[in-house]
């Protein structure tokens, strides 16, 4: 969430440009608030001013001791008041600045929808294929090895069964990107799959996207994780790191969980949007003066997958409509898939400042003996497994319909080259 001081300090510059993110929230209902709060303020400050004085004069004026008596348990009361208007106040304040969306960064281009997001970068090129490329879910049933069919049956919509050789390439991608990301530094995590409501809070999907969650039913309430961003960013919940330990650099694998409540007839059909999928995550945890840099290398780590694994893709920086709530700047990879004739997004990257590390409490001293004060937290896909299948079926589909195994993942398939029925 939002820094409360700086945002009444700041409040119309910060207005301005939380409306760039083009949300439905009423941010002008804030000010009275933030108004009143000032108000509460002076006026505590001026009780307290009062008692102070009235207390010197007491030292230094016996005579007026039993005439300031009165006077201080009077103060005291009208203090103690002033103090539970204040309380009462913030804590409203704190929860409308939870449906709040974070600030947008400065170097974060300023549009109305996902058409004015630039292009960063680009790497690698289209397959030349000479055939009508097929989708992804047509190939799959094709080679017996996707069936949506009884995975309707089991679950309902938007789940799937992968069989044989395709199951055993998806475990194959999710230990091969592991290693990846170890390889540059990242300790990995192996995340539990249900949180807490505070876990989800912390990281920013509540209260505003319970509607998106799956939780349990009875007594004890647990939501299972949309992304391991949460179990992974909450590890330090509630801690103070020190400034020597950062940038401390966490991937995680998991499946997700997404009720899908706002993608009604999106993608109904395939691999793209699923209840339920596997990713690898990347989390950071930063200097606030440092987290812009991380930011790119976070990206790059990201990157460094698809180049492995030989895959078009571009980089493209969203505008402030397009950003997560969460986020103050992000990068998405989108990937090439021949079958759609589309990028589609793979990975999002995203800096989020102290907005995390605030509902969070996640601090760092700068040097020993320091005050704490929030770090920033990062994230990112690295990479989103089941669109990772997606893009190398379709990439490296054959005529026949056969795919061929790109050659980084062929280790871990014991030296299989082709998915063939």
């Amino acid at each position: 969430m939002l820094d409360k001081k700086e945002f009444a300090k700041n409040f119309e510059a910060w207005v301005a440009r939380l409306k760039t993110r083009h949300g439905t929230l009423d941010l002008d209902r804030f000010k009275p608030l933030i108004e009143k709060r000032s108000g509460l303020y002076v006026e505590l400050e001026g009780l307290q001013a009062r008692r102070n004085a009235a207390n010197e004069e007491m030292k230094t004026n016996p005579a007026a001791r039993e005439g300031k008596r009165a006077e201080l348990k009077a103060l005291g009361d009208q203090i103690k008041e002033q103090d539970k208007t204040l309380a009462a106040l913030e804590e409203e304040l704190d929860q409308m600045l939870y449906l709040v969306p974070n600030l947008p960064h400065e170097t974060v281009p300023v549009g109305n929808s996902e058409a004015d997001n630039p292009v960063v970068r680009t790497w690698g090129e289209k397959p030349k294929l000479l055939f009508t490329a097929k989708q992804h879910f047509e190939l799959g049933e094709k080679l017996g090895m996707l069936d949506f069919e009884r995975a309707g049956k089991v679950s309902g919509a938007r789940f799937a069964f992968l069989k044989g050789p395709l199951a055993r390439l998806e475990r194959a991608l999710v230990t091969f990107m592991i290693d990846c990301h170890v390889e540059r530094g990242y300790t990995e995590l192996l995340p539990p799959y249900l949180v807490n409501r505070a876990s989800m809070t912390g990281t920013g999907q509540l209260p505003k996207f319970e509607d998106d969650s799956f939780k349990t039913a009875g007594e004890a309430e647990y939501f299972l994780i949309p992304t391991a961003e949460v179990p992974v960013t909450n590890f330090h919940r509630d801690e103070i790191l020190e400034g020597e330990e950062l940038p401390k650099k966490y991937c995680a694998f998991s499946p997700c969980f997404r009720a899908e409540a706002g993608a009604a007839g999106k993608d109904t059909r395939g691999l793209i949007r699923m209840h339920q999928f596997h990713k690898v995550e990347l989390v950071k945890f930063a200097r606030p003066e440092d987290s812009q840099d991380e930011l790119e290398s976070l990206t790059r780590d990201a990157e460094n997958i698809l180049q492995k694994l030989q895959l078009h893709y571009r980089v493209v920086l969203l505008c402030t409509a397009d950003m997560g709530f969460s986020s103050t700047k992000t990068y998405d990879l989108e990937v090439w898939l021949p079958g759609q004739n589309a990028y589609r997004e793979i990975s999002s990257c995203s800096c989020f400042s102290d907005f995390q590390a605030r509902r969070a409490k996640i601090r760092y001293r700068a040097a020993k003996g320091d005050k704490p004060q929030l770090l920033h937290t990062l994230n990112g896909s690295g990479l989103a497994v089941g669109r990772t299948l997606v893009a190398i079926l379709e990439n490296y589909q054959r005529e026949d319909g056969s795919i061929v195994v790109p050659e980084a993942l062929r280790p871990y398939l014991g030296g299989l080259t082709e998915l063939k029925r």
